[in-house]
Protein backbone atom coordinates (compact mmCIF):
# COMPACT_ATOMS: atom_id res chain seq x y z
CA UNK A 1 0.00 0.00 0.00
CA UNK A 2 2.85 2.35 0.85
CA UNK A 3 4.47 1.60 -2.52
CA UNK A 4 1.21 2.41 -4.33
CA UNK A 5 0.85 5.68 -2.44
CA UNK A 6 4.44 6.61 -3.28
CA UNK A 7 3.79 5.78 -6.95
CA UNK A 8 0.63 7.93 -6.89
CA UNK A 9 2.54 10.91 -5.48
CA UNK A 10 5.37 10.41 -8.00
CA UNK A 11 3.04 10.32 -11.01
CA UNK A 12 1.15 13.38 -9.76
CA UNK A 13 4.45 15.26 -9.34
CA UNK A 14 5.53 14.21 -12.85
CA UNK A 15 2.28 15.45 -14.37
CA UNK A 16 2.55 18.74 -12.51
CA UNK A 17 6.13 19.16 -13.77
CA UNK A 18 5.04 18.43 -17.35
CA UNK A 19 2.56 21.27 -16.96
CA UNK A 20 5.39 23.77 -16.43
CA UNK A 21 7.12 22.97 -19.74
CA UNK A 22 5.92 25.90 -21.88
CA UNK A 23 7.54 28.85 -20.03
CA UNK A 24 10.95 27.21 -20.38
CA UNK A 25 10.34 26.42 -24.07
CA UNK A 26 9.63 30.09 -24.72
CA UNK A 27 13.03 31.07 -23.26
CA UNK A 28 15.00 28.93 -25.73
CA UNK A 29 16.20 30.79 -28.86
CA UNK A 30 15.96 27.80 -31.18
CA UNK A 31 13.58 26.70 -33.91
CA UNK A 32 10.98 24.11 -32.90
CA UNK A 33 12.87 21.40 -34.81
CA UNK A 34 16.19 22.26 -33.15
CA UNK A 35 14.56 22.28 -29.74
CA UNK A 36 12.91 18.90 -30.35
CA UNK A 37 16.24 17.41 -31.46
CA UNK A 38 18.27 18.63 -28.50
CA UNK A 39 15.48 17.68 -26.10
CA UNK A 40 15.71 14.13 -27.43
CA UNK A 41 19.54 14.14 -27.23
CA UNK A 42 19.64 15.32 -23.61
CA UNK A 43 16.88 12.94 -22.54
CA UNK A 44 18.51 9.99 -24.34
CA UNK A 45 21.82 10.68 -22.58
CA UNK A 46 20.10 10.74 -19.18
CA UNK A 47 17.98 7.64 -19.82
CA UNK A 48 20.97 5.78 -21.27
CA UNK A 49 22.96 6.61 -18.15
CA UNK A 50 20.12 5.44 -15.93
CA UNK A 51 19.81 2.12 -17.79
CA UNK A 52 23.58 1.60 -17.55
CA UNK A 53 23.73 2.34 -13.82
CA UNK A 54 20.63 0.27 -13.01
CA UNK A 55 22.06 -2.62 -15.07
CA UNK A 56 18.70 -3.58 -16.48
CA UNK A 57 19.17 -6.33 -19.03
CA UNK A 58 17.09 -5.58 -22.14
CA UNK A 59 14.88 -8.23 -23.67
CA UNK A 60 16.82 -8.22 -26.94
CA UNK A 61 14.41 -10.55 -28.72
CA UNK A 62 11.44 -8.33 -27.83
CA UNK A 63 13.37 -5.21 -28.82
CA UNK A 64 14.26 -6.68 -32.21
CA UNK A 65 10.68 -7.79 -32.81
CA UNK A 66 9.28 -4.39 -31.87
CA UNK A 67 12.00 -2.36 -33.63
CA UNK A 68 9.85 -1.17 -36.60
CA UNK A 69 7.11 0.07 -34.27
CA UNK A 70 9.69 1.62 -31.94
CA UNK A 71 11.36 3.52 -34.76
CA UNK A 72 8.06 4.71 -36.22
CA UNK A 73 6.73 5.79 -32.82
CA UNK A 74 10.01 7.57 -32.06
CA UNK A 75 9.75 9.52 -35.30
CA UNK A 76 6.13 10.40 -34.47
CA UNK A 77 7.23 11.54 -31.01
CA UNK A 78 9.83 13.91 -32.46
CA UNK A 79 7.36 15.40 -34.95
CA UNK A 80 4.78 15.70 -32.18
CA UNK A 81 7.22 17.82 -30.13
CA UNK A 82 7.93 20.12 -33.09
CA UNK A 83 4.23 20.72 -33.68
CA UNK A 84 3.51 21.33 -29.99
CA UNK A 85 6.36 23.86 -29.73
CA UNK A 86 4.98 25.61 -32.82
CA UNK A 87 1.55 25.73 -31.15
CA UNK A 88 3.14 27.54 -28.20
CA UNK A 89 4.51 30.16 -30.60
CA UNK A 90 1.17 30.99 -32.24
CA UNK A 91 -1.34 30.86 -29.40
CA UNK A 92 -1.52 30.84 -25.63
CA UNK A 93 -0.13 27.92 -23.64
CA UNK A 94 -3.62 27.15 -22.34
CA UNK A 95 -5.19 26.94 -25.81
CA UNK A 96 -2.25 24.95 -27.24
CA UNK A 97 -2.38 22.47 -24.36
CA UNK A 98 -6.15 22.03 -24.43
CA UNK A 99 -6.01 21.44 -28.20
CA UNK A 100 -3.20 18.94 -27.67
CA UNK A 101 -5.29 17.00 -25.13
CA UNK A 102 -7.69 16.11 -27.93
CA UNK A 103 -5.27 13.18 -28.52
CA UNK A 104 -7.16 10.65 -26.32
CA UNK A 105 -10.31 11.36 -28.34
CA UNK A 106 -8.42 10.58 -31.55
CA UNK A 107 -7.06 7.36 -29.99
CA UNK A 108 -10.61 6.21 -29.20
CA UNK A 109 -11.80 6.87 -32.75
CA UNK A 110 -8.77 5.37 -34.50
CA UNK A 111 -8.85 2.23 -32.30
CA UNK A 112 -12.04 1.18 -34.05
CA UNK A 113 -10.56 0.51 -37.54
CA UNK A 114 -7.05 -0.34 -36.30
CA UNK A 115 -7.77 -2.64 -33.35
CA UNK A 116 -11.43 -3.53 -34.00
CA UNK A 117 -12.47 -1.93 -30.73
CA UNK A 118 -16.10 -0.98 -30.28
CA UNK A 119 -17.43 2.44 -29.25
CA UNK A 120 -20.51 2.50 -27.06
CA UNK A 121 -23.27 5.06 -27.43
CA UNK A 122 -21.99 6.82 -24.30
CA UNK A 123 -18.44 6.95 -25.70
CA UNK A 124 -19.76 8.36 -28.98
CA UNK A 125 -21.54 11.04 -26.94
CA UNK A 126 -18.25 11.85 -25.15
CA UNK A 127 -16.52 12.18 -28.53
CA UNK A 128 -19.21 14.56 -29.80
CA UNK A 129 -19.06 16.65 -26.62
CA UNK A 130 -15.24 16.83 -26.71
CA UNK A 131 -15.39 17.93 -30.34
CA UNK A 132 -17.91 20.61 -29.41
CA UNK A 133 -15.48 21.75 -26.72
CA UNK A 134 -12.81 22.16 -29.37
CA UNK A 135 -15.07 24.53 -31.30
CA UNK A 136 -15.49 26.62 -28.16
CA UNK A 137 -11.70 26.87 -27.87
CA UNK A 138 -11.22 27.90 -31.49
CA UNK A 139 -14.05 30.40 -31.20
CA UNK A 140 -17.13 30.82 -33.30
CA UNK A 141 -16.44 34.49 -34.10
CA UNK A 142 -13.20 34.80 -35.96
CA UNK A 143 -11.16 32.24 -34.01
CA UNK A 144 -10.98 33.95 -30.66
CA UNK A 145 -7.87 36.13 -30.34
CA UNK A 146 -7.04 36.28 -34.04
CA UNK A 147 -5.74 34.27 -36.98
CA UNK A 148 -2.57 33.26 -35.14
CA UNK A 149 -4.79 31.65 -32.51
CA UNK A 150 -6.37 29.45 -35.19
CA UNK A 151 -2.92 28.47 -36.47
CA UNK A 152 -1.83 27.62 -32.93
CA UNK A 153 -4.90 25.41 -32.49
CA UNK A 154 -4.11 23.71 -35.82
CA UNK A 155 -0.56 22.96 -34.67
CA UNK A 156 -1.91 21.70 -31.34
CA UNK A 157 -4.32 19.35 -33.10
CA UNK A 158 -1.59 18.13 -35.47
CA UNK A 159 0.61 17.44 -32.42
CA UNK A 160 -2.31 15.56 -30.87
CA UNK A 161 -2.63 13.44 -34.01
CA UNK A 162 1.03 12.40 -33.88
CA UNK A 163 0.84 11.79 -30.13
CA UNK A 164 -2.21 9.58 -30.75
CA UNK A 165 -0.02 7.70 -33.24
CA UNK A 166 2.60 7.16 -30.52
CA UNK A 167 -0.06 5.83 -28.13
CA UNK A 168 -1.52 3.48 -30.74
CA UNK A 169 1.90 2.16 -31.77
CA UNK A 170 2.81 1.58 -28.13
CA UNK A 171 -0.20 -0.74 -27.88
CA UNK A 172 1.71 -3.18 -30.08
CA UNK A 173 4.92 -2.92 -28.03
CA UNK A 174 3.94 -5.02 -25.03
CA UNK A 175 7.11 -6.95 -24.17
CA UNK A 176 9.49 -3.97 -23.92
CA UNK A 177 9.77 -2.09 -20.62
CA UNK A 178 8.58 1.50 -20.48
CA UNK A 179 11.99 3.12 -19.90
CA UNK A 180 13.76 0.94 -22.48
CA UNK A 181 11.00 1.60 -24.99
CA UNK A 182 11.21 5.35 -24.46
CA UNK A 183 15.02 5.30 -24.72
CA UNK A 184 14.84 3.62 -28.15
CA UNK A 185 12.12 6.06 -29.20
CA UNK A 186 14.37 8.99 -28.23
CA UNK A 187 17.16 7.50 -30.35
CA UNK A 188 14.75 7.09 -33.26
CA UNK A 189 13.63 10.72 -32.88
CA UNK A 190 17.29 11.81 -33.01
CA UNK A 191 17.91 9.79 -36.17
CA UNK A 192 14.87 11.34 -37.88
CA UNK A 193 15.34 14.91 -36.67
CA UNK A 194 19.12 15.33 -36.97
CA UNK A 195 19.36 15.33 -40.81
CA UNK A 196 16.37 17.67 -41.13
CA UNK A 197 17.73 20.11 -38.53
CA UNK A 198 21.22 20.00 -40.05
CA UNK A 199 19.84 20.96 -43.46
CA UNK A 200 17.25 23.51 -42.30
CA UNK A 201 18.69 25.29 -39.27
CA UNK A 202 22.09 23.79 -38.51
CA UNK A 203 23.14 21.95 -35.37
CA UNK A 204 25.01 24.80 -33.70
CA UNK A 205 23.89 26.05 -30.28
CA UNK A 206 26.23 29.04 -30.32
CA UNK A 207 23.39 31.54 -30.49
CA UNK A 208 21.84 30.47 -27.16
CA UNK A 209 21.90 32.93 -24.29
CA UNK A 210 22.61 31.84 -20.71
CA UNK A 211 18.86 31.76 -20.06
CA UNK A 212 18.37 29.72 -23.22
CA UNK A 213 21.02 27.20 -22.19
CA UNK A 214 19.56 26.83 -18.71
CA UNK A 215 16.03 26.43 -20.08
CA UNK A 216 17.19 23.84 -22.62
CA UNK A 217 18.87 21.81 -19.88
CA UNK A 218 15.71 21.98 -17.78
CA UNK A 219 13.52 20.88 -20.70
CA UNK A 220 15.84 18.06 -21.80
CA UNK A 221 17.10 16.73 -18.47
CA UNK A 222 14.24 17.52 -16.09
CA UNK A 223 11.00 17.65 -18.10
CA UNK A 224 12.00 14.79 -20.38
CA UNK A 225 14.84 12.61 -19.09
CA UNK A 226 14.31 12.60 -15.29
CA UNK A 227 10.53 12.88 -15.33
CA UNK A 228 10.20 10.07 -17.87
CA UNK A 229 12.38 7.83 -15.64
CA UNK A 230 10.26 8.60 -12.59
CA UNK A 231 6.98 8.27 -14.46
CA UNK A 232 7.69 4.90 -16.06
CA UNK A 233 9.14 3.54 -12.81
CA UNK A 234 6.02 4.57 -10.88
CA UNK A 235 3.33 3.71 -13.44
CA UNK A 236 3.99 -0.02 -13.06
CA UNK A 237 2.42 0.13 -9.59
CA UNK A 238 -0.82 1.88 -10.58
CA UNK A 239 -3.88 0.74 -12.57
CA UNK A 240 -4.54 2.32 -15.95
CA UNK A 241 -7.65 4.22 -14.83
CA UNK A 242 -5.78 5.93 -11.99
CA UNK A 243 -2.96 6.87 -14.37
CA UNK A 244 -5.53 8.38 -16.75
CA UNK A 245 -7.04 10.49 -13.97
CA UNK A 246 -3.65 11.68 -12.71
CA UNK A 247 -2.58 12.61 -16.27
CA UNK A 248 -5.09 15.47 -16.22
CA UNK A 249 -2.94 17.30 -13.70
CA UNK A 250 -0.72 18.25 -16.66
CA UNK A 251 -3.25 20.35 -18.64
CA UNK A 252 -4.70 21.85 -15.46
CA UNK A 253 -1.26 23.06 -14.37
CA UNK A 254 -0.53 24.26 -17.93
CA UNK A 255 -3.70 26.37 -17.95
CA UNK A 256 -2.88 27.77 -14.50
CA UNK A 257 0.66 28.66 -15.62
CA UNK A 258 -0.68 30.27 -18.79
CA UNK A 259 -3.10 32.52 -16.92
CA UNK A 260 -1.32 33.17 -13.60
CA UNK A 261 2.36 33.18 -14.61
CA UNK A 262 2.40 34.18 -18.29
CA UNK A 263 -0.68 36.42 -17.94
CA UNK A 264 -2.19 35.09 -21.17
CA UNK A 265 -5.88 35.66 -21.91
CA UNK A 266 -8.38 32.82 -21.62
CA UNK A 267 -11.96 33.66 -22.51
CA UNK A 268 -14.93 32.05 -20.73
CA UNK A 269 -15.81 30.21 -23.95
CA UNK A 270 -12.28 28.78 -24.23
CA UNK A 271 -12.38 27.79 -20.56
CA UNK A 272 -15.70 26.03 -21.13
CA UNK A 273 -14.31 24.29 -24.21
CA UNK A 274 -11.25 23.09 -22.31
CA UNK A 275 -13.43 21.78 -19.48
CA UNK A 276 -15.55 19.90 -22.03
CA UNK A 277 -12.52 18.31 -23.73
CA UNK A 278 -10.87 17.24 -20.48
CA UNK A 279 -14.07 16.24 -18.71
CA UNK A 280 -15.63 14.18 -21.49
CA UNK A 281 -12.28 12.63 -22.46
CA UNK A 282 -11.78 11.50 -18.87
CA UNK A 283 -15.33 10.14 -18.78
CA UNK A 284 -14.66 8.28 -22.03
CA UNK A 285 -11.55 6.63 -20.56
CA UNK A 286 -13.47 5.56 -17.48
CA UNK A 287 -16.21 4.06 -19.66
CA UNK A 288 -13.57 2.21 -21.70
CA UNK A 289 -12.07 0.64 -18.56
CA UNK A 290 -15.37 -0.84 -17.41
Amino acid sequence: MRQKQKARITVAACMATFGTLAPFVRQIELSSAQLALWRAVLAAVLLGGYLAVSRRTPNWRALYKALPALLLSGAAMGINWILLFEAYRYTTVAVATLSYYFAPVLVTVLSVPLYKEKISVKQAGCFAASTAGLFFIVGANGFGTGSSNALGVAFGLAAAAFYAGVILLNKSILQVGGIQRTFVQFLAAIVVLAPYVALQDGLSLAGLSCTGWLSLLVVGLLHTGLIYCLYFSAMEHLPGQELAILSYIDPLVSVAVSVAVLHEPLSPAQLLGGAMILGFTLLNERLADR
